[in-house]
């Protein structure tokens, strides 16, 4: 039994007159007929009582008719799914976030792809640091990740989707909170909380640098394993560390956190979109292009 069986017969099932139902499927009676009789072989069982006056559903041709009808919309359900997943309107996108500054841009995008592409299912993972989301890209396990990285391994794709600006967290009782900008001379003596040296964070390696640039090598008191532990750490007086402005959505900080702005360093960070650039899916290639507008590049930013 095939599509144009079941077609048939709910022609007929429906309109009870054979020539009414070849007109409505725009053929001849005669090979109606014959369609007809090929189902009622192959299931086994009549399922119109025809006379020269009349045409009555049988018992078993009664209980065919909401199955068949199931049939019809399945049918095209999956024609119409296969044309959404081919025009990228349908689907799942895997997508990798890393660290407390990746959470605003993240928002961001889930909240347009709900609204433009209700039939794209954004299943969000988060990872510690931004070097685990680039593996998992790599490896195929994540089809797009929102990361700090100053730039990304060959085979590829990214964008720069925002900027991001270098403060110093404090603990809220640290001789340096009251003041408006802090330098990287004003922490050489401070003991530092950084992320663990094996994490590959872009961000510790900034601040080695920044330290470098300003002649002193900074004194670790603690690692930590991410960013939230390194700023409870720092509230509790631990030490300070370096970190950047989105870190904390626009707030001041955590309880006990102070967030000042590091001044005389024209460091940027940027986040960036990444995916695989030979990822062809048609529904990652529509949420990249609806994340051209949900978070555009910033002027000058570059890609």
């Amino acid at each position: 039994m095939d599509l144009h069986h079941v077609t048939a017969f709910l022609a007929v099932a429906e309109e009870l007159h054979f020539g009414r139902a070849a007109a409505r499927l725009h053929m001849a009676q005669p090979p109606l007929s014959r369609t007809i009789q090929q189902l009622e072989r192959q299931l086994g069982a009549p399922l119109f009582e025809r006379t020269t006056r009349s045409v009555r559903l049988t018992a078993q041709g009664a209980a065919l008719v909401d199955p068949a009808r199931e049939i019809v919309r399945s049918f095209a359900t999956a024609e119409r799914t296969v044309a959404h997943a081919g025009r990228g309107e349908i689907g799942e996108v895997r997508v990798g976030f890393a660290g407390p500054s990746s959470h605003r841009p993240i928002s961001q995008l889930a909240r347009r792809v709900r609204r433009d592409l209700p039939g794209v299912e954004l299943t969000l993972t988060s990872t510690t640091y931004g070097s685990g989301a680039i593996e998992r890209i790599q490896e195929g396990s994540l089809d797009l990740a929102i990361v700090m990285y100053p730039s990304v391994p060959v085979g590829l794709g990214s964008r720069v989707v925002a900027v991001n600006r270098l403060v110093v967290a404090l603990p809220e009782d640290h001789p340096l909170a009251g003041r408006d900008t802090v330098t990287m001379a004003d922490l050489a003596d401070e003991s530092w909380v950084m992320l663990q040296p094996t994490s590959g964070s872009s961000l510790r390696e900034l601040t080695l640098r920044a330290a470098q640039e300003a002649g002193f090598l900074p004194k670790i008191a603690q690692h930590a394993p991410d960013s939230w532990t390194i700023f409870a750490l720092v509230a509790a007086g631990v030490g300070v560390t370096l970190t950047v402005d989105t870190a904390f959505g626009g707030s001041p900080g955590p309880d006990g956190l102070v967030v000042i702005p590091l001044d005389g360093s024209a460091e940027q960070v940027h986040a960036r979109l990444v995916w695989r650039a030979d990822d062809a899916s048609p529904v990652l290639r529509r949420v990249l292009a609806l994340g051209e507008d949900a978070l555009p590049t910033p002027p000058g930013a570059g890609g």
